[in-house]
């Protein structure tokens, strides 16, 4: 192993605890050293962010063909896209990136998506619950999610009743969320089922709520245990369990350092570090100080939204204001970074599956590279630089030092420099499209 220097490891660092530094960032983080960006990275300062918007619960739904119910539809669809432009320009100005880097990964972890959850206030209230626990310790974030009115929904907690127990919450809870395959068996899921029972969506009021006529208190037999579960009691038995110590440390490692899992060694001190308190900010300083993280051979692909987020942050493109040519037959959603992150193949709040986006080089395909082209010459025109320097070498270097790019190798310089006579902002596009940008080395 050979270890990056220390101004390698803090750009990585702003890279894999966030999104990228913004214009002057990564020069400060570099100065202050790695320990210390890393310090400041675990303890943000309060930031509000760019405010949530204001969306109604929609109570009025019609009936199929009325105008009510396509007023509803429209409600949602406006609501939906105002929610993904909101949060990408809270990603962009953040000034405490660790959090909305954790909110973005949770996401993912906790997938919820608005191809069946139709309250856009709903997925907001998720996202916010995601933001405000994300850093903590995992008993309180498994505890809100598994009682979140938008994941009863996605995943029928909703219906789950005494008698009529609906296994889908509880299954996908153990095997995606807290412990992973091969650590319960089927009569864990159908016991789990009844100790979720009784939980129920309000959906006038946006609200959760129990209902105790509808909950199953008799004794269950879980993992092993026996005893009056309940959603509560549920989450904690599963958590404190080492399979899911070492099963919630195995998959912030592959979003944040690589998907190549963990040594036995190394997993093994960041369990330790996670502890028996589930301390979410202890395992990922952790992990920033891990050997691995230092490695000069540890790589990490950026998702469509890593790599687009990163890239308006570092040429100062805000999101919503980045307007280009509608593409065919994606006029429904009318954002163009929308647009093109849909044909990247990751829009946030509408993830796949529960098991949410793929990682590493599924996201590295010849027809993404063209999306990546067509979203970044949209988001260089409106950049807010300073005009590029002369010269096709200083060029380069500008490209370089914006983007926030260690080095260029000799293929992705000769791309440069085949564009670096004309716009200076063209070798920005094509440096944004180089290995070197879109995989965080």
């Amino acid at each position: 192993m050979t270890a990056v220097a220390d101004a390698v490891a803090t750009r990585r660092l702003l890279d894999r605890f966030g999104f990228g530094p913004r214009p002057g960032e990564l020069d400060a983080a570099v100065g202050r050293g790695f320990a210390a960006t890393l310090d400041t990275l675990l303890a943000p300062p309060a930031d509000p962010g760019a405010p949530a918007p204001d969306l109604p619960l929609i109570t009025d739904r019609g009936t199929p063909g009325s105008p009510e119910r396509k007023a509803a539809q429209q409600q949602r669809s406006t609501g939906q896209d105002t929610l993904t432009r909101w949060w990408l320009d809270r990603m962009w100005s953040t000034g405490a990136p660790l959090v909305e880097r954790l909110t973005w990964f949770w996401h993912g972890h906790f997938a919820t998506s608005a191809q069946k959850v139709n309250q856009p206030a709903s997925l907001l209230t998720q996202n916010e619950t995601l933001r405000g626990l994300g850093l903590g310790d995992f008993h309180a974030l498994a505890r809100a999610m598994v009682v979140d009115p938008a994941m009863l929904v996605w995943l029928d907690g909703r219906t789950n009743r005494v008698g009529a127990p609906n296994e889908n919450l509880a299954r996908e809870f153990m095997e995606l969320f807290a412990l992973g395959v091969g650590h319960y068996t089927e009569t864990d899921v159908r016991e789990a089922a009844r100790a979720l029972t009784g939980w129920t969506v309000d959906a006038d009021a946006g609200t959760a709520r129990l209902v105790p006529r509808r909950q199953d208190t008799g004794p269950k037999t879980i993992l092993g245990r026996t005893a009056a579960f309940d959603a509560p009691a549920f989450v904690d038995l599963v958590v404190a369990r080492p399979e899911s110590a070492a099963f919630v440390a195995g998959r912030m490692w592959s979003r944040l350092v690589s998907t190549t899992p963990p040594s036995p060694a190394v997993l093994g001190a960041l369990t330790d570090a996670y502890g028996p308190g589930r301390d979410l900010r202890a395992l990922l300083r952790a992990i920033a100080t891990s050997a691995p993280f230092h490695d000069s051979t540890t790589t990490l692909v950026k998702q469509p939204v890593e790599w687009a987020v990163g890239l308006m942050r570092a040429v100062g493109a805000q999101p919503s204001t980045v307007t280009t040519t509608v593409r065919k037959g994606r006029g429904a959603q009318g954002d163009p970074v929308h647009q093109h992150l849909e044909a990247l193949g990751q829009v946030p709040f509408r993830p796949p599956s529960v098991g949410g986006w793929p990682a590493g080089t599924a996201w590295l395909t010849p027809s993404a590279q063209l999306d990546r082209m067509a979203l970044a010459r949209a988001v260089v025109t409106h950049a807010t630089l300073p005009p590029g320097p002369s010269g096709a070498n200083a060029r380069i270097d500008w490209a370089r030092r914006t983007l926030g790019v260690d080095a260029f190798g000799p293929r992705s310089t000769d791309a440069l420099r085949d564009v670096a006579g004309g716009d200076p902002r063209a070798v920005l596009v094509v440096a944004a499209l180089t290995p070197e940008y879109v995989i965080s080395a």
